[in-house]
Order: C-alpha cells, then sequence, then structure tokens
C-alpha cells in the first residue's frame, strides 16, 4: 500500500493493514514507534494479536528532561500486557551529539539517511525494532512487524528480521507493508 502523502492520517489504515498481516502471516510480534500515545492506543484498540511493543521518544528528545509520552497511558498499556520501551535512539543517541558539537557526518547518520530515502517511516521501523531487540522485547531471529512515522501517527509499516545495533548492518527488511509514495 502506498500513501499519497506522509502523516497522522494514515494511521488506522496503517493499524489495519498490520492487523491483516498478523492474521493472515502469524506473526507474533510488533513494534511500534508512538511518541506522545496515540498510534499506541489505536493499536491495542484494534486488539492486535500478537505481542505488542511501544518504543517513545527518549526523554529529553525534544527539550531536556522532557517525557513526551505520559506516564499514566504508560501504566495503562503496561497492565494490559503491552511492553513500552523508552531508551537512546540507536539511528542518534550520542553519534547525533557529536555531529552537532563538532561538525560532520558520522556512519550511523549515514546509515540513517540512507533508510530515509524509502521514507522516515521506513527508518523509524528499523530503528525501532533494533532498540526493541536490544532491550530483549522481541526474539532475535524472528520475522516482526515494525511500524513508524513522520513526524505524527504511523504511516510505514514493514515485515522485518532486525538485528542488534552491535550488528545493524545484518538487519533484513523483507517486505514493506506501507509507505508513503511522496514526501510531502
Amino acid at each position: 500500500m502506498y500513501f499519497e502523502k506522509p502523516g497522522a492520517e494514515n494511521t488506522q489504515k496503517t493499524v489495519e493493514i498490520v492487523k491483516r498481516a498478523v492474521e493472515e502471516r502469524g506473526i507474533r510480534h510488533v513494534v511500534a514507534a508512538s511518541n506522545e500515545g496515540r498510534t499506541a492506543k489505536l493499536l491495542v484498540d484494534a486488539n492486535i494479536n500478537a505481542n505488542l511493543v511501544i518504543v517513545t521518544h527518549a526523554c529529553g528528545f525534544r527539550a531536556p528532561g522532557d517525557m513526551e509520552f505520559p506516564g499514566d497511558l504508560r501504566e495503562e498499556l503496561i497492565k494490559k500486557g503491552v511492553k513500552v520501551l523508552t531508551t537512546t535512539h540507536v539511528l542518534s543517541g550520542a553519534e547525533r551529539g557529536l555531529s552537532r558539537k563538532f561538525g560532520g557526518v558520522y556512519p550511523v547518520e549515514i546509515i540513517a539517511n540512507t533508510l530515509r530515502m524509502f521514507g522516515q517511516g521506513v527508518k523509524v521501523c528499523l530503528e525501532v525494532a533494533t532498540m526493541a531487540l536490544d532491550a530483549g522485547l522481541i526474539p532475535y531471529g524472528e520475522e516482526i512487524i515494525a511500524i513508524g512515522g513522520t513526524s505524527e501517527g504511523a504511516d510505514s509499516a514493514v515485515i522485518m528480521k532486525p538485528a542488534h545495533a552491535a550488528n545493524i548492518m545484518d538487519t533484513w527488511i523483507s517486505e514493506i507493508l506501507c509507505k508513503p509514495k511522496n514526501r510531502n
């Protein structure tokens, strides 16, 4: 499925595509980015029959000390069996700090920008899947569905086998379920 443009207006359709793929292909794990909780709520309400892992922005992503993901929603999701992960972004984190401080481009930023050629959401899919794998919230070597987006909402979903960050180049994206066709 190709969406005409990126954005939150594609979130509901992305959730439907993912739910259908879980049912048809027997995928047991779904990892999704959700910064403020709207995508997480939609996935829970859709009753995705899979281990659901929500990956949030790291604390301080927008402003020092600021946590975007609401604490009450985190607790509610955990009570429902959803795993919620907040940690440093694997495709930026400390390396972005170095490039801001010293200028230049570093290898992980090249990976991130190469993935953005497929769309910001596809980059986010790889990133959150790697973060969830490194946190031990999904199994190694198994196909999962990862969901990402562009700014707000979800507009991209892929079936993939993530690798740990230490071996990120071993990651395999086997299928793009949906993504925006155009940048804007």
